[in-house]
This record gives structure tokens, C-alpha cells and sequence, in this order.
């Protein structure tokens, strides 16, 4: 494997990571509503279990709640179910042929916590992005050991100082993620 190849396998795993994490941390809750909250929650629809995001239309009439319409009223109950069954600590009201989710302001405490729970996975990204970039000094290594490549132990640093600078973007890019979400959890 040549070093461009090495460096390209190596910029795709960390691109893997932040696109992980964004995704991950559309689903924390702010003090806002959001349809991410919810999508993802898996209903037994008829013995499958279904995610929300494919039985219904999830809205946000207002800033702190969220109005979920599925596509076939009478799974309306099952839906209630699989909200209150998933861990959110979400009280969803269940009427005729929709489910309405009000979400309570956020305690301080729980900010405190989300907050903690946004930073932990800001560090796992970090972790996957560095584990990314020693695999790849590894390859790097090998190259210069596998007499047949011809690699120079310059173009070896160079290679090396190259997935430093990606390490370093995408370091940088978790961290905004991080600082952004944040804020938008203290928001009130």
C-alpha cells in the first residue's frame, strides 16, 4: 500500500468519526425540540420493529414540543408505548390520531449532565480519530521497511507529518461540535 493510499484510508476513518458523532449528538436534547429526539425510536408495528421516522411525520408546532402523525392512525398507541419505553424521559399524550411530546424545561442538574455526556463523546470521537492516525503511522512504517516501495525516510516523516495535520483538523472539528452543542444545551 503506497503512502497516498495510506493517508486517504486514514482521512476517510476520521471523516467516519465526526459524521458519527454529528449524528450522535443530534439526538441529545437541548433546550429546544427537535425531531432528531425521536427518530431513531424503534415501534413494534406489526410484530417488526419499525423506526419512528418511517411510521410517521414528526413536527415542531412549538419551541418545546414536538408533534408526531403517523402515517396509520391506528399505530397511534404503539407509538405512546415505544416513547415511553425508550429512555427519554418523555411523557407523550396520546390522542385521536396523533401523539403530542411536551418537553419539560431542562434542570440545571441535567443540563450539567448532558453537558458531561456530550463532552464523553467528543472524547470517544477523538480516541476513534487518533486510533485512525496510529494506524496509519503503522502502514507508514511498514512501507519504509518493504524494501520494495523505494520510500525514503524523509517522505516517511513528510507522510507521517501529514496525518498530524489531518489528526489536528479533525480534533478541531470535534471540539467545535462539542463547544456548539454546548452552548445550545445551557441555552434556555
Amino acid at each position: 500500500m503506497d503512502i497516498d493510499e495510506t493517508l486517504l484510508i486514514c482521512e476517510e476513518a476520521m471523516d467516519k468519526a465526526v459524521d458519527y458523532l454529528k449524528n450522535e449528538l443530534r439526538g441529545v436534547r437541548t433546550g429546544r425540540a427537535s425531531t432528531a429526539l425521536v427518530d431513531f425510536i424503534k415501534v413494534d408495528y406489526y410484530g417488526a420493529q419499525t423506526e419512528l421516522r418511517q411510521l410517521a411525520r414528526v413536527t415542531v408546532p412549538e419551541p418545546t414540543q414536538l408533534l408526531i402523525k403517523p402515517f396509520d392512525a391506528s399505530c397511534v398507541k404503539e407509538i405512546g408505548k415505544a416513547i415511553e419505553a425508550s429512555g427519554l424521559g418523555l411523557n407523550p399524550v396520546v390522542e385521536a390520531k396523533q401523539v403530542r411530546l411536551v418537553l419539560p424545561v431542562l434542570s440545571g442538574e441535567r443540563r450539567t449532565q448532558l453537558i458531561g455526556s456530550v463532552k464523553q463523546m467528543g472524547e470517544q470521537a477523538k480516541v476513534t480519530i487518533r486510533n485512525a492516525r496510529r494506524d496509519a503511522n503503522k502502514h507508514v512504517d511498514q512501507a519504509v521497511k518493504d524494501k520494495t516501495l523505494h520510500l525514503s525516510e524523509d517522505a516517511a516523516e513528510g507522510a507521517k507529518e501529514d496525518v498530524q495535520k489531518l489528526l489536528k483538523t479533525y480534533e478541531t472539528q470535534v471540539d467545535e461540535l462539542i463547544t456548539a452543542k454546548s452552548k445550545e444545551i445551557q441555552e434556555l
